[in-house]
């Protein structure tokens, strides 16, 4: 008899405890595409620039005056669909290709132009912002955001 209720009693701790814990377990993540050291950079490097999120840069963006819009995603990526207006200028070649496309070198380079960078997720907003600050512009503003919220969010998307 004893036997029995121990039994039972078990039961009620595996279907009370055991299965609900299992059931309420999340999903696994996304096997990540880099180590978490470079999301450290990231954040303390986004320390040192200044930084906006999406609902301000939306508000640039619809009257966006003399502001530049760069996307550091790559090309294949731009060419998808971007905020409109935006320039194309690649994380990776940020520090060489602004100065003809944008700052009118040799000429009349002018490093006080007002640029707010986006990209895909931030990082690279973020690091394409201080790359540009350390090659001496001194008016970029990265926009903390996620492309595929901007998309939700209904904003529009130039092709």
């Amino acid at each position: 008899m004893r036997l029995k209720k121990m039994a039972a009693a078990a039961w009620v701790v595996v279907v009370f405890a055991v299965i609900p814990m299992l059931c309420a377990a999340e999903e696994p993540k996304a096997e990540r595409a880099w180590p978490v050291q470079v999301d450290e950079v990231v954040a303390k490097v986004k320390k040192e620039i200044k930084v906006i999120d999406m609902e301000a840069f939306k508000k640039i963006a619809d009257n966006k005056g003399d502001a530049i819009i760069i996307d550091a995603r790559e090309p294949e990526e731009y060419s998808s669909g971007r905020v409109p207006g935006a320039v194309n200028i690649p994380r990776g070649l940020a520090e060489f290709k602004i100065w003809k496309a944008l700052a009118g070198f040799p000429d009349k380079t002018n490093t006080a132009l007002k640029i707010y960078v986006y990209c895909k997720l931030g990082g690279r907003a973020v690091l394409t912002t201080k790359a540009l600050q350390d090659v001496g512009f001194t008016n970029v503003t990265a926009v903390d955001m996620k492309l595929a919220d901007w998309v939700k969010a209904n904003y529009p998307i130039e092709r």
